[in-house]
């Protein structure tokens, strides 16, 4: 509108002419020949005033009919088209990167407003939080819920673990889980006597966290198994998915296994059929997340599948844990999570109604919300 009026204000607001002479000349073809002094100059300069008005004018008329669900000359982004409306009516809405419809189990919030006013991060037994990325994945999957922690107020760390994400080590030649989970162990080492730190995991990366714990208990105030495999003493992630592929055949067959060192040894790792990628982990996730997926996610390491944990009541066992389910997931089952809940009970259970595999994804605000929550938790009161 701005244009617009622009274009049919005075020209010449110090001449002798009145602005509703102006106006009337702008509006009647029949005066643009008359009147003293201007001539022709005066009838040209009117004219293009006119053209530029009536310009001015089609342009606002095709974005009205744009926005009415008309067509327009191209589609503008709503966050455009409507941000002086919502800057009079409100504070700016969050950002979001989901392009699917909102959900009362994923409300869009400030981040916030998740929160409680009074909430302080740096009283908190730690401020810190580490997000450990499952098989195939990368650190780069969790760029929402870094962005939602980090305005809320945590100091947040995703690690790419080996042959992970843009750790550019050859993932077939990954021959442990010590190996696999170094960029995780590495970073706990390092850490200073009295610190502690959250440790949040996906899917395999409950293995490594697992390990972790084991290695550096007083280091781990707590630690959170998303969707992941929590695994009891003895047992390893093949174990687990082995129950998986007795539940439905999703998984079986997506997986493809890489023989590096020749068909007559084990496979060296696992790649997922991409065109089987939305099925089995992104079910309720945006196209764009998907599309991020499928050029980013590198083959999971065979060897850190096989291996079985050596877990102790001291060291793993003397660590706060939680689990947080996710209904919709086809990778790891919502009946088989519950099975590992049982066998290795945990602090407390959570749920991500509406999750699948990728509740980053396709769940960013509600899983912000779970992560805040269990950081906040205090410890549970002990009987007497």
């Amino acid at each position: 509108m701005g244009s617009l009026m622009s274009c049919l204000s005075d020209p010449c607001p110090s001449g002798n002419r009145s602005p509703p002479l102006q106006a009337k000349r702008r509006s009647s073809t029949s005066s643009r020949g008359r009147g003293g002094g201007g001539g022709k100059d005066s009838a040209k300069a009117s004219l293009s005033i006119d053209e530029e008005a009536l310009a001015a004018a089609a342009a606002l008329v095709l974005g009205q009919r744009g926005a009415a669900g008309g067509l327009g000359a191209f589609e503008r982004s709503a966050s455009v088209r409507y941000a002086a409306k919502r800057q009079s009516q409100g504070p700016p809405l969050p950002r979001s990167c989901s392009t699917r419809p909102r959900s009362l189990a994923d409300p869009e919030l400030q981040p916030q407003q998740l929160l409680a006013k009074d909430l302080k991060t740096k009283d908190l037994e730690t401020n810190v939080i580490v997000l450990v990325h499952g098989g195939g994945f990368g650190a780069w999957c969790w760029y929402k819920t870094i962005s939602l922690l980090e305005d809320s107020g945590f100091k947040v760390n995703a690690i790419d673990l080996t042959g992970s994400g843009i750790h550019s080590y050859d993932t077939n030649k990954i021959s442990s889980l010590s190996e696999y989970a170094e960029p995780l162990t590495s970073y706990l080492k390092v850490l200073g006597g009295t610190e502690k730190v959250i440790l949040v995991a996906h899917d395999l990366g409950g293995v490594c966290v697992s390990y972790a714990m084991e290695m550096f208990p007083s280091k781990v105030a707590k630690a959170v198994f998303l969707c992941a495999a929590m695994l009891t003493n003895r047992n390893s992630a093949l174990d687990m998915f082995q129950q998986q592929m007795d539940t439905n055949g999703t998984l079986q067959k997506a997986q493809e296994f890489v023989y590096s060192n020749g068909k007559d040894r084990p496979p060296t790792a696992i790649n997922i059929d991409r065109a089987l990628l939305r099925d089995l982990l992104f079910n309720q996730s945006p196209s764009k997340d998907v599309s991020l997926a499928s050029v980013s996610m590198r083959p999971i390491p065979f060897a850190p599948v096989l291996e079985k944990l050596v877990l102790t009541a001291e060291n793993y066992g003397s660590v706060r844990r939680f689990y947080v389910e996710t209904t919709e997931d086809n990778a790891i089952p919502l009946s088989l999570q519950q099975s590992m809940c049982g066998a290795n009970p945990p602090e407390k259970v959570l749920r991500l109604k509406g999750a699948d595999h990728a509740p980053f994804f396709s769940k960013p605000q509600a899983l912000h919300k779970t992560l805040v929550e269990i950081a906040t938790m205090p410890p549970p009161v002990q009987a007497s």
